[in-house]
């Protein structure tokens, strides 16, 4: 909405427009401070006012230039934090014709040569007023030789000269520059401050409007008083007499909260057939379906607050009635289903926003919540799994045979077997620690493939684990046979690389017949009995049931588990040692 010359009309924003500190609404920290500094006649050179659009920066600024080259009625007055408003400095500064107050854009004027002019200017003084004022609004977009032709006269101005910066983008302001200017940070408008500011301002215009109605301006507001107004000075003109919710609702094309809450139910319930028919009902009505997610996800974010902090649900703009749903919500939902229904709002949010049908997008995305909203929780499933009988094992099972990397689902057997294979007769044991040849610390093909992995040729080891079909082994002499897709060279390269490594000579010798399987073959066979094993039991197949789609990532034996507990404790420490006592 703009003015118009011939009724003479201005917008809320601009005819409510602040005009002394008195009249800034929720910035008493920035206003207590800048009075203490008036009265001390501690004005600071420069001045930097950051926040959110709509929070009065702009106007604090011309606030500020008001107080400063404010004569009083009587032409005699000082700097004030009370600025009269009456004189001709006062008057002409509010009004943005000031010769001494001069306003910069820096959104449009972001070079050097723009401030060149400034630098150029400083040093007159001020034609008619106390002071000569400088107010660069955007001050971030300048650029950053802009920013340093500034830094010189910003750190040591003439006497005359004051500069007042605003910004929303404080990050982007050098810091060269912040450590140069008093720094103010501007709140968002607390609710309530916000509710009694555009009650204050209906009533001088003689509009009628309801509380709900000025609530739901509220939260659309978020915290920007420039915002609250204009979409107020909307409403008025919307109700054309009387202003109620449901005439904002539709303004903002928001859906009614309590039908929100309502579809909010329903999800929760997973009922999608009464979900779909609640948010076509609330499309045909003239609610966005983006606007409609943005309320469900802003509820799901409410109720979870109010479950950590009950204190969050005396919020001045929610109603009575949805106080108390939001309450119980709280109470019945667990946290785990809100925090996950957050997560899928959010890309429902993203996906509605890139979709060419905007409603079909949202539908899609309610069947979703719909469908994953009673799904159990892992805690609750594995409660239910544990309560399902488990049948006694199988006694008995495959003799012999040193055990895979993966373990046999046998855990005992495995142990007992990897014992029984580990050192038959003590030979391995007497080839390690008594060696009766310069190769005996190798005595199995594990040794070499051991070796191998400890230089780290990884090459090599991914070769022999996936292409050799080991026939015999004894130390200094291998012998397999090379699978279809074997580099030509494997042979010489393991000779070459354990000669190198041992210092010995190695015959490394291919044949044409015979051989076991190759290590990944092994590896590969082992995982596969131990998903198969694993999948008989009722747990498993319980998981299975309810997450058809499942798979088994990893495969874990109770040694294997033990011996991961074990490695991760904390080495038990002697009573009597003492870690003072010196040696």
């Amino acid at each position: 909405m703009t003015d118009t010359q011939d009724t003479g009309y201005q917008v809320l924003a601009r005819k409510y427009r602040p005009e002394t500190f008195a009249d800034l609404v929720g910035q008493d920290a920035m206003v207590r401070t800048l009075k203490n500094a008036f009265e001390a006649d501690r004005i600071a050179q420069a001045f930097i006012m950051t926040g959110i659009r709509g929070t009065g920066k702009t106007t604090t600024a011309r606030i500020i230039a008001k107080g400063m080259n404010c004569i009083g009625p009587d032409g005699a007055g000082g700097p004030t934090t009370e600025p009269c408003g009456e004189c001709e400095n006062c008057v002409a500064i509010m009004e943005g014709r000031h010769v001494d107050v001069m306003e910069m854009d820096a959104a449009s004027r972001t070079g050097v040569n723009d401030i060149r002019e400034i630098i150029d200017s400083v040093h007159y003084r001020a034609a008619s007023a106390r002071y000569k004022i400088y107010i660069i609004d955007e001050v971030h977009m300048l650029s950053t030789s802009a920013f340093n032709a500034l830094l010189k006269t910003l750190e040591e101005p003439p006497a005359h000269v004051k500069f007042v910066f605003a910004t929303t983008e404080i990050r982007k302001v050098p810091v060269t520059v912040l450590s140069r200017c008093q720094r103010f940070d501007l709140r968002r408008i607390e609710p309530e401050d916000m509710i009694a500011m555009l009650r204050r301002i209906a009533i001088a215009e003689s509009a009628e409007i309801t509380d709900d109605a000025l609530a739901l301006i509220t939260r659309a507001a978020e915290g920007s008083a420039r915002d609250a107004q204009s979409l107020l000075d909307q409403a008025i003109s919307h109700g054309a007499g009387e202003t109620s919710a449901e005439q904002v609702r539709a303004m903002l094309g928001l859906a009614d909260r309590g039908r929100v809450l309502d579809l909010f139910d329903m999800i929760m319930q997973g009922d999608a057939g009464g979900a779909l028919a609640e948010l076509s009902a609330q499309y045909a009505d003239g609610a966005d379906p983006m606007a409609v997610l943005r309320d469900l996800a802003e509820i799901t974010h409410w109720v979870s607050v109010v479950q950590i902090t009950p204190d969050a649900a005396d919020d001045p703009t929610i109603g009575p009635d949805e106080r108390a749903r939001g309450q119980t919500m709280a109470h019945k939902l667990p946290m785990r289903v809100l925090t996950r229904m957050w997560q899928m709002l959010l890309k429902a949010l993203e996906e509605v926003a890139a979709a060419p049908n905007a409603m079909m997008a949202a539908e899609m995305a309610i069947i979703r919540l719909t469908h994953v909203a009673d799904l159990p929780s892992p805690e609750e499933l594995l409660r239910k799994l544990k309560d399902t009988p488990v049948p006694p094992a199988p006694s008995g099972g495959p003799g012999g045979g040193a055990p895979t990397s993966g373990g046999t689902g046998r855990g005992a057997q495995a142990v007992s077997t990897t014992q029984t294979a580990g050192a038959p007769g003590g030979t391995v044991t007497a080839l390690a620690q008594q060696p009766e040849t310069a190769l005996a610390r190798f005595a199995t093909f594990d040794h070499v493939i051991e070796l191998i992995r400890k230089n780290r040729d990884g090459k090599l080891l991914m070769d022999i684990e996936a292409d050799m079909r080991l026939v015999s082994y004894r130390p200094g002499r291998i012998e397999f046979v090379p699978t279809a897709t074997a580099p030509s060279d494997l042979a010489q390269r393991l000779g070459a690389r354990l000669q190198s490594w041992t210092g010995n000579r190695w015959a490394v010798i291919i044949v044409n017949e015979g051989g076991t399987e190759t290590i990944v073959e092994k590896r590969n066979a082992a995982r596969t009995a131990l998903e198969a094993e694993a999948l008989k039991h009722p747990m498993v197949q319980a998981v299975k049931d309810a997450f058809p789609r499942a798979k088994i990532i990893d495969i874990k034996t109770q040694q294997e588990i033990v011996a991961e507990a074990q490695a991760d404790a904390l080495p038990e420490v002697d009573e009597e040692w003492d870690p003072f006592e010196e040696d």
